[in-house]
């Protein structure tokens, strides 16, 4: 058998509301050399019953006991065949042009390692949400991506897999598996691994026009989730300054301001005026650079931080509908 071009990679664990549009949304695409490998996870609901149920030639399946996002990747990874690697979690869709979009700008583009699109936030309904991540395209060094994340979420990068070995290493505990996601992040594995490949490694970034991914966004546990998500970043950080020390001492707090701004904007989303104004002071605090680098964002991010604090909650919600969105990192 030839190896396909693409080997999409899709974990699953208790995603039975939504894996079903993530498989179609593959099996959808234009461009139809690929193989997907959905990895389960070790998960309870009827996930894995619905993929089965997909009667496709190109689908393998992975089973392993529970490791979590990163693992589940890792070990998709280990499996492909393909030329690229494409991301797609289990919750989130592509549009139809994705993968042939990707084909065009890597084969054009041989000194590209990463090529990611923007996306768009739909809800759990599946409903666009009117806020989109319209990255930085070009020019991009790791710098920008400590402190932005160009490529937004993890189902919008597609990834030359000679590229991506460049950065595996061996798992720690399990002799024998390679690891590319470190499995030790639960949250912002992939910043991690965009941040060595390009700070460690080399590998170059590089980002095409159009909205092709559909990035859902689902409610719940917001407070704790945002805590553990920036506590995680930090942890980003930390490792970052093991290769790249002059990197973080140079940009590291700038780039915890931007991703605090981010995650105030997050919580007014949400509604949580309390804890979005709290993060936002935060943000300040950790650098005022970014009033003089972004100072209509930063002012807007400010204002609906005090908005969603004190306005009437269905007075702020009409509001934050129709005005706030956000083009930062995930």
């Amino acid at each position: 058998m030839n190896n396909p071009t693409y080997s999409v990679i899709m974990p699953v664990y208790n995603v039975e509301a939504f894996v079903a549009e993530a498989v179609k949304s593959v099996l959808a695409q234009t461009f139809t050399d690929f193989e997907l490998i959905i990895v389960d996870d070790g998960g309870a609901d009827s996930s894995m019953d619905i993929c089965r149920s997909f009667d496709d030639s190109r689908i393998r399946i992975v089973t392993q006991q529970n490791r979590g996002l990163a693992g589940a990747r890792n070990s998709g990874i280990a499996a492909a065949r393909g030329e690229f690697i494409a991301l797609l979690d289990s919750d989130d869709r592509w549009h139809p042009t994705k993968l042939a979009l990707h084909f065009i700008h890597l084969t054009a583009s041989p000194e590209v390692d990463v090529s990611y699109s923007g996306s768009q936030l739909i809800d759990s309904q599946g409903k666009p949400m009117g806020i989109v991540q319209a990255p930085r395209l070009t020019g991009i060094r790791s710098s920008h991506i400590m402190m932005r994340n160009p490529v937004g979420n993890g189902s919008a990068p597609v990834i030359r897999r000679r590229a991506l070995y460049r950065a595996s290493f061996a798992h720690p505990e399990e002799p024998g598996r390679q690891c590319w996601f470190d499995e030790s992040f639960r949250q912002s594995e992939d910043i991690e691994l965009w941040l060595r490949m390009s700070a460690e490694h080399g590998c170059t970034f590089e980002g095409i026009e159009g909205l092709l991914t559909d990035y859902r966004i689902v409610d719940g546990g917001l407070s704790a989730n945002m805590v553990r998500q920036f506590e995680s970043w930090e942890r980003v950080m930390e490792k970052a300054r093991q290769y790249a020390p002059a990197l973080v001492d140079r940009h590291g707090k700038k780039a915890r301001a931007y991703q605090l701004r981010y995650l105030a904007r997050r919580a007014v989303q949400m509604g949580d005026g309390a804890f979005a104004l709290s993060l936002f002071k935060d943000a300040l605090g950790s650098s005022l650079s970014i009033i003089v680098s972004e100072p209509y964002k930063t002012l807007e991010t400010g204002l609906a931080a005090v908005a969603a604090r004190f306005m009437p909650r269905q007075w702020f919600s009409k509001l934050a509908a129709y005005r706030l969105g956000t083009g930062e990192p995930t």
